[in-house]
C-alpha cells in the first residue's frame, strides 16, 4: 500500500522564476532493506537553503495559494541562472535531514529491527509528512530519545567531528573555525574540549563572544574588531593552529587566516626566507555565508592551501568503519556534546511564509528554524 502526503518541492523555471509550493505525493510501501518513516523534526541547515531558494532574489519573493498550499515564487537574477541550469523545469524535493518514528518496514531483519524506533535520517527530501529509505540511512536513536533532539544528529555533528577528524589524518594539532557562535560551532566547541583540542574561534559580534565564553571555549577573536589581526595571530601563536575551517567562503576572512598563520609561524623563524615559512597552511571553505568572491592577498608565502570541504565526501573517504564510529558517538552523546538549539518550530505550511522566509533565509547565527511536519 501507498501511503499519502505532502512534500517541499523547489523548481527553477524556464521564465527564470523559482517556485516553491506544497505538492502532494505517494510515498511508496518499503522494499525489504527499506523503511517508512513519519517525519517529525527537520531543521533548516545552510546546505538545505541552497536547493530551497537558490540563486533566487530575496527582494522579489511573493506569496500566494492558499494558507494550506502556499507558493513562494520569485525571480533568479540572468547571472544566476547558468548556475542552477542543470535542474531547469525539474522539481526537486528539500531537506537533507530529520527524524521521525518508522510506521512501515521491509522483510529483512534490519528493517524490521526499526519497526516502531525513533531514528535519525540522512538523504534528502525530508521536508515532507514521509520519507520512504534504506536501513543504512537511518541512526537508530537511543531509548529516550525525541525526534525533536534528532533531527539534527546528521549534517552538524558529523562535520563538527570530521573537521576534528580531518585535522588529526593531516596532521595539524589545533584548529580554526569561522561562524563559531553557529549550532554547529557551539558542537564543535563541545567536541574540542572534550577531546583536548585547541580551537580558535572566529565570531563577527561581541554578544557571540560571549555565547562561546559561557560555552568554556579558551580563544575567540571577533572578525569586527580593528585588533583583529592581531588577536588572531596570538591566538595562533598560543595554540599552533595550521587548519581553518570556513563558513562564510567569500571576501577576505579565508586570505586573513592565512596571513596570520604565517605571521604566527614566521615569529619562530631563526633565519629569513624570501618564500616564507615552511609551516603548511590549510584553509577549507566549507560554506557560503558570504557570496562575494574569496580575496586573497599573497603576503602568507608559498606553503598554503585553500579548497573546499563537503561532509559526504570525507565520510567516503574514511570509509564505512569510521562513518559508523562517528555515528555510534552522535547517538550516545546527542543530548549533551551534540544538542541543538531551535528560535522557533514551524509547520510544512508555515516554512513558505513570507515572514518566516524572511528571517530563516538570512542564515543568522542563532536563528535556526526546525520543521514540524505533522502540525
Amino acid at each position: 500500500m501507498t501511503t499519502t502526503g505532502l512534500q517541499i518541492r523547489s523548481l527553477v523555471k524556464a521564465d527564470k522564476t523559482l517556485e516553491i509550493s506544497l505538492a502532494e505525493v505517494e510515498f511508496p510501501e518499503p522494499g525489504p532493506d527499506e523503511v517508512l518513516v513519519r517525519i517529525d523534526a527537520t531543521p533548516i541547515n545552510p546546505s538545505d537553503l541552497a536547493l530551497l531558494v537558490g540563486p533566487a532574489d530575496p527582494a522579489t519573493f511573493k506569496s500566494s495559494g492558499t494558507p494550506e498550499r502556499p507558493v513562494l515564487t520569485a525571480a533568479i537574477p540572468d547571472g544566476a541562472m547558468r548556475l542552477v541550469s542543470g535542474r531547469l523545469n525539474e522539481s526537486l524535493p528539500v531537506g537533507n535531514e530529520g527524524a521521525g518514528l518508522v510506521v512501515a518496514a521491509g522483510s529483512s531483519d534490519a528493517a524490521q529491527a526499526l519497526l516502531g524506533r525513533t531514528v535519525g535520517m540522512v538523504g534528502g527530501e525530508m521536508y515532507a509528512h514521509y520519507r520512504c529509505l534504506n536501513v543504512h540511512q537511518c541512526l537508530p536513536l537511543e531509548e529516550g530519545t525525541t525526534a525533536v533532539e534528532g533531527a539534527s544528529c546528521f549534517v552538524n555533528p558529523l562535520t563538527a567531528l570530521g573537521m576534528v577528524e580531518t585535522m588529526r589524518r593531516e596532521g595539524h594539532k589545533a584548529l580554526v573555525h569561522t561562524a563559531a557562535a553557529s549550532n554547529l560551532g557551539q558542537m564543535l566547541n563541545r567536541v574540542c574540549l572534550a577531546d583536548g583540542v585547541d580551537l580558535v574561534n572566529i565570531v563577527r559580534k561581541s554578544g557571540q563572544e560571549k555565547i562561546l565564553r559561557d560555552l568554556g571555549a579558551k580563544y575567540i577573536v571577533n572578525s569586527s574588531a580593528d585588533s583583529f589581526m592581531e588577536d588572531l595571530t596570538a591566538a595562533l601563536k598560543a595554540t599552533g593552529a595550521t587548519i581553518a575551517f570556513d563558513a562564510t567562503g567569500g571576501g577576505k576572512l579565508a586570505g586573513q587566516i592565512l596571513t596570520c598563520m604565517e605571521a604566527a609561524a614566521a615569529s619562530s623563524m631563526k633565519v629569513y626566507n624570501r618564500y616564507g615559512s615552511d609551516v603548511f597552511k590549510q584553509v577549507y571553505i566549507y560554506g557560503g555565508l558570504d557570496r562575494s568572491p574569496t580575496v586573497l592577498t599573497r603576503n602568507f608565502g608559498f606553503s598554503w592551501s585553500l579548497s573546499g570541504w563537503l561532509l559526504f565526501p570525507f565520510l567516503q573517504k574514511v570509509g564505512i568503519e569510521k562513518m559508523m564510529e562517528l555515528r555510534g558517538r552522535v547517538a550516545r552523546e546527542i543530548k549533551t556534546t551534540f544538542a541543538s538549539h531551535y528560535t522557533r518550530e514551524i509547520s510544512l505550511a508555515e516554512t513558505l511564509s513570507l515572514e518566516a522566509l524572511a528571517v530563516y533565509g538570512k542564515q543568522a547565527t542563532g536563528e535556526k528554524f526546525l520543521i514540524r511536519p505533522q502540525q
